[in-house]
């Protein structure tokens, strides 16, 4: 990898502007100063409304504080010139000579080009998905699996040092049910059947490990005593227990009792039998972490109670009906939140404070959560904890992430999770393909609903975003191909022959790339690099369809290809950053 550097305009463009801000208004040294890149090309490549913004505290005429900004900007080597538009904006016009020598450093940064020290090295770590291994990963996870991928490559790209985590919920209440659910199936296989709890897990992935066991096993489990099926049909079959979750609870309370140390044994199977085929499903789908985080740990650690107690040291832990409750209200929750149940029994909050403990005492120096967006009523309870064990909130970020919702044929495609009957993200991805999955999922801000086209994500056509950008980078690629020189040569570039205003539009977006990886990073918003890369894509093929390439003279031939070298390069890095393939061929 070529490192080189890279010519920063819009920075160079800021300074130019403090600088004169400085010599008008000297009282005003240090105004934070701020440059868009404007919707018309007529209102120049950088836009700042610094002079707007100053007249109103000032009490001046922003046109004539623009204006006096403007004379006093310093001579500047890649500036043509700055002019006033409607109330005061002040608009900077690179110079064209700036824009085409800009070409040069995009090849010579090679796979760097786009990266930044934004984050100066600070770490971060990313958990995400985070799924309870109970069944397998659904659409929804698909989601937050592609955003949080897509974002810890960004944010790497951006200069931070990223960890990606994955917190295993392998211990509680729905690991339990998971395990009853397989232990039921695999006593209809010994011929003990016994009513199925609608509540239980009942996807054909149950019945599939309750056979293995079968298989495996014969009726070791099956415990076929007289009192086992007198205590399982009489929990089953009773009137007198007064919801399904308390069945749930009993037929659980049951099983344990009855299988003793045989349960730990289940318990182990169905965990690490989904455990392995979420690692796989993400793994397929290009998704990889740096940790696998045990909840069980926290406990076997001592994390849990150690947690608790300084919250009871500090004390903002009180009982009442015999559990133990934290004052979470003191720290703007809703109501006070159970941390440790009557029967002594942990509540899932309570490890989720020693997890955050931990993340914490890990020294990362920022930490983001990716959630559901059902979980944001969690949000004041977790942070409030936090800021009880005297840690500081601010450096937890949580991203929410909404639920994605399934068309074929112009309908909605309905699930379930519990029942069974729900989409499963490998399903998805054998339909679709994972290019296309990974792409349409970071098509909407995370917090947005995302409206998932089936049929149009298998499309072979424009209107395909995925397939336009491909596309864009497997024309490229035949053209290259076509011409069959050495990638060195086209070094010799002579930028000063891309005078077309397409060329010149193709040469802008490349130097956005930057600056569009670090607004990605900053909003933690990979939808930014994906409308960047179809903006991209269509300047390109418009481009494409004017213009020849393959022409006699050879150094335009040569210029021309260097351009679009550099335009795949940058295709294929921000496909790359969204964990999606950049073909030669299509």
């Amino acid at each position: 990898m070529v490192t080189t550097t890279l010519p920063d305009f819009k920075s160079h463009c800021i300074q130019l502007l403090d600088q004169a801000a400085r010599q008008v208004l000297p009282d005003e040294a240090g105004v934070q100063i701020e440059l868009l890149r404007p919707k018309l090309a007529d209102h120049g490549d950088y836009s700042s409304n610094l002079a707007m913004k100053l007249a109103r505290r000032l009490r001046r005429n922003p046109l004539e504080l623009a204006k006096a900004l403007i004379g006093a900007l310093p001579d500047s080597s890649c500036v043509e010139k700055a002019d006033v538009a409607g109330g005061g904006f002040i608009n900077f016009f690179l110079k064209k000579t700036a824009k085409q020598q800009f070409l040069h450093a995009v090849l010579q940064a090679g796979d760097s080009f786009g990266h930044s020290r934004l984050g100066a090295g600070k770490t971060i770590q990313i958990e995400f998905v985070s799924a309870n291994p109970t069944g397998p990963l659904h659409v929804g996870h698909g989601r937050g699996a592609a955003f949080g991928a897509s974002l810890a490559n960004i944010m790497t790209a951006a200069g931070y040092a990223v960890t990606r985590e994955f917190y295993v919920n392998d211990a509680g209440r729905q690991m339990d049910i998971l395990t009853l659910s397989t232990w039921l199936r695999y006593l209809d296989l010994c011929g003990l059947s016994f009513s199925f709890p609608a509540n239980a897990y009942r996807g054909q992935y149950v019945a599939d490990m309750a056979s293995e066991i079968y298989q495996a096993q014969g009726d070791r489990y099956a415990h076929r005593s007289d009192a086992t099926i007198r205590q399982l049909t009489e929990i089953s079959a009773s009137t007198t227990i007064d919801s399904e979750d308390e069945r749930l609870d009993r037929l659980i309370t049951a099983a344990k009792s009855i299988l003793d140390q045989d349960y730990a044994d289940l318990h182990n199977f169905v965990l690490t039998e989904q455990l392995a085929d979420c690692r796989n499903d993400l793994m397929e789908f290009g998704v990889e972490f740096e940790t696998w985080f045990s909840e069980q740990s926290l406990f076997d650690s001592g994390m849990v109670a150690r947690a608790v107690q300084l919250l009871d040291d500090k004390k903002l832990l009180y009982r009442q009906d015999g559990a133990l409750w934290f004052r979470s209200t003191d720290f703007g929750d809703e109501k006070d939140r159970v941390v440790q149940r009557e029967n002594g029994l942990y509540t899932y909050f309570a490890s989720d404070i020693a997890y955050h403990l931990s993340k914490y005492e890990r020294g990362f120096d920022y930490l983001l959560n990716i959630w559901g967006a059902d979980h944001h009523g969690y949000i004041p309870r977790v942070k409030g904890a936090i800021e009880a064990l005297s840690l500081d909130p601010g450096r937890l970020e949580i991203a929410l992430v909404q639920f994605a919702v399934l068309y074929r044929d112009g309908k909605k495609v309905s699930m379930s999770t519990r029942s069974g009957e729900f989409v499963t993200l490998r399903q998805l991805r054998q339909e679709v393909g994972n290019d296309a999955a990974r792409f349409f999922y970071v098509l909407r801000k995370s917090d947005q609903h995302l409206d998932f086209d089936l049929d149009l994500a298998k499309s072979q056509s424009n209107d395909n975003p995925v397939y336009y950008v491909q596309y864009a980078h497997a024309r490229i690629c035949s053209v290259l191909g076509q011409w069959g020189g050495a990638e060195d040569i086209l070094a010799r570039a002579e930028t000063e022959l891309l005078t077309d205003p397409a060329e010149l539009v193709l040469l802008q977006k490349m130097i956005d790339f930057t600056d569009t990886i670090e607004a990605a990073a900053k909003e933690r918003a990979p939808h930014l690099i994906a409308f960047f890369l179809r903006e991209l894509a269509g300047e390109f093929h418009s481009y494409y369809n004017s213009t020849r390439f393959l022409v006699e003279d050879e150094s335009l031939k040569i210029t021309r290809l260097a351009l679009i070298s550099a335009v795949r390069q940058i295709l294929s890095k921000g496909l790359t950053l969204l964990g999606v393939t950049a073909p030669r061929e299509m």
